[in-house]
């Protein structure tokens, strides 16, 4: 039984499109092993302390919140999207933008807490796209269920208007039938090591976008599968670097990808290698943003809110000395707070100190 069933994962159409052209092996190859290197580096030096973790990570919630949602037309800055996260108590939110973005920060709170108790399946999908729906009152209809009609993939600019037809997806009848060989394609390949795990996410999350299986939030549910599909494959560094916020700085690559794979979708000669190079660009700038931070090259992401306020504040001040003084007052910071980060940043030579006693001033090493 099992000999048949690597038989008809071998002969499907989506694993044959895998068999890759010459002219892309090497790329994908090399982006697989920078990628995989950063991951195994991650894995075993613990650099980070846990508290910095969950520090970043509430960040990349909200970057990755406001950036997945933006992709698709939505109007609310980070800065909204952390308001509403304060607020996630509340009910009922006045505006559709608001409704999403919520619905979205709850799925991929989640996600991140919980990965490893979350399987790849029908009905988990389904209740990834139910609970992201759930505050949205226009979806009430068709969240958590297959779509009913027929609905394209439309690529949007950043004030939600349509500027053109990716393409045709999926019609509504063959939708329960392709996303369960689709999930099946997929846990199948894991179990037997197939292909590379990053290769085999690629392949599911265009297939589930050209499939399109809801009549809306497809994009932003492809998105939280990717979350949590290179979470279970040990991509930790996936919930410190957004990977929504790379997607929509490169939106037009995203949307052009998408159509020239889906161009021969489901012909006799399929070629994902644009949507694969685009996926497997994306992780990789995550994975060295990723070692910048582990590294400390990206000081800021390490300092304690105290601490980058006082070089946000120091930094936008006309001046260029300060005094202990200086900082208590203006950034109303108790002493020993405004002590103990004074000589953090001095430690990581963020702050030079000139003078001594009474006298003493700082000035930004930058």
């Amino acid at each position: 039984m099992d000999v048949d069933r690597n038989e008809l994962v071998l002969n499907s159409r989506l694993s044959k499109r895998l068999q890759l052209k010459e002219g892309i092996v090497e790329n994908v190859y090399d982006l697989l092993s920078k990628i995989d290197t950063v991951k195994q580096t991650w894995t075993i030096t613990g650099k980070i302390l846990p508290q910095m973790i969950d520090r970043l990570t509430h960040d990349v919630i909200i970057t990755s919140t406001g950036a997945s949602n933006r992709i698709e037309g939505n109007q609310l800055t980070d800065k909204q999207v952390e308001s509403l996260y304060k607020q996630l108590r509340i009910k009922s939110f006045k505006t559709r933008d608001e409704q999403e973005v919520v619905g979205y920060l709850n799925v991929l709170e989640n996600i991140f807490k919980n990965y490893n108790e979350i399987p790849i399946s029908e009905s988990i999908i389904f209740q990834l796209h139910r609970d992201m729906m759930q505050h949205s009152e226009k979806d009430s209809r068709h969240r958590g269920q297959y779509k009913f009609g027929s609905n394209r993939v439309e690529a949007k600019d950043n004030k939600g208007n349509i500027i053109g037809v990716i393409f045709e997806p999926t019609p509504p009848y063959l939708v329960a039938k392709e996303m369960q060989e689709l999930i099946d394609w997929y846990t199948h390949s894991m179990n037997t090591t197939f292909k590379h795990p990053l290769i085999l996410i690629a392949n599911f999350i265009f297939e589930y976008l050209a499939i399109h299986p809801f009549q809306d939030g497809n994009g932003r549910t492809s998105r939280l599968l990717t979350n949590l599909m290179l979470l279970q494959n040990g991509y930790t560094f996936a919930s410190i670097v957004s990977h929504e916020k790379r997607v929509e700085n490169t939106k037009a690559d995203y949307y052009q990808s998408l159509n020239k794979t889906q161009t021969s979708w489901k012909s006799k000669s399929e070629d994902i290698s644009h949507w694969l190079l685009f996926f497997l660009k994306i992780v990789h700038s995550q994975a060295e943003e990723a070692l910048k931070i582990m590294n400390g090259e990206h000081i800021d992401y390490i300092l304690s809110p105290k601490q980058l306020s006082i070089l946000n504040w120091m930094r936008q001040s006309s001046r260029k000395e300060f005094s202990r003084k200086d900082i208590i007052e203006n950034l109303n910071m108790a002493p020993r707070t405004a002590e103990a980060s004074i000589k953090k940043l001095l430690d990581l030579k963020k702050l030079k100190r000139l003078g001594s006693g009474r006298a003493t001033r700082y000035q930004l090493e930058e």
